[in-house]
């Protein structure tokens, strides 16, 4: 009887692993529908984040460098929801000179001169180590929502269609039926 049961399971373990390759290398893939598109570094995000990463604004914005901030691009920022905890926790997605973006955390150097300084809603400051800020980014501003309404549902408020005017026709007269022959019972 033990015999029986290991053979069982080999076989069991044999059958499983012939089903799981044959459908890995026979099956092929569905391809990608239609409407997909590929997901890219240049674009930021496309929805409203904020009351997911909502922190209070600072008041104090720093003087923007033209040359220096044009290495930068802000992607992303995960913001601490109190503004009193801002200045030394957060996340910044930040792409330098047009490579693909990475996390920062607060106090992470980015570039030989300069880490991250803070985070905010939607910007972060960068400088030096125990300095001034010289680069504040910004996320670009949100498109705004799409409005409008939409098309009314088929068949129930739609009026109907004008109707063209009628002409006269004459309608021809019903056919008369052939007379019928009396039935005889006998």
């Amino acid at each position: 009887m033990p015999a029986r049961i290991a053979a069982f399971v080999v076989w069991a373990a044999v059958a499983a692993c012939v089903a799981f390759w044959g459908l890995r290398i026979l099956v092929t893939p569905r391809p990608a529908p239609s409407q997909t598109q590929p997901v890219s570094a240049t674009d930021s995000l496309r929805g409203d984040v904020t009351r997911l990463f909502a922190a209070v604004p600072t008041a104090a914005t720093p003087v923007t460098e033209p040359g220096l901030a044009s290495r930068f691009k802000l992607i992303g920022v995960m913001a601490p929801k109190d503004g009193d905890r801002g200045h030394d926790q957060g996340i910044a997605l930040i792409a330098v000179d047009e490579k693909p973006p990475r996390a920062y955390r607060v106090g992470a150097r980015i570039d030989n001169a300069l880490v991250l300084q803070s985070v905010a809603r939607r910007s972060a400051t960068l400088g030096p180590s125990q300095g001034a800020p010289a680069v504040q980014l910004d996320l670009p501003p949100l498109p705004l929502p799409a409005t409008g309404s939409l098309p009314p549902a088929a068949g129930l408020l739609q009026a109907p269609p004008a109707a063209e005017p009628a002409t006269a026709v004459p309608m021809a007269p019903a056919p008369a039926s052939p007379p019928r022959a009396p039935i005889n019972r006998q």
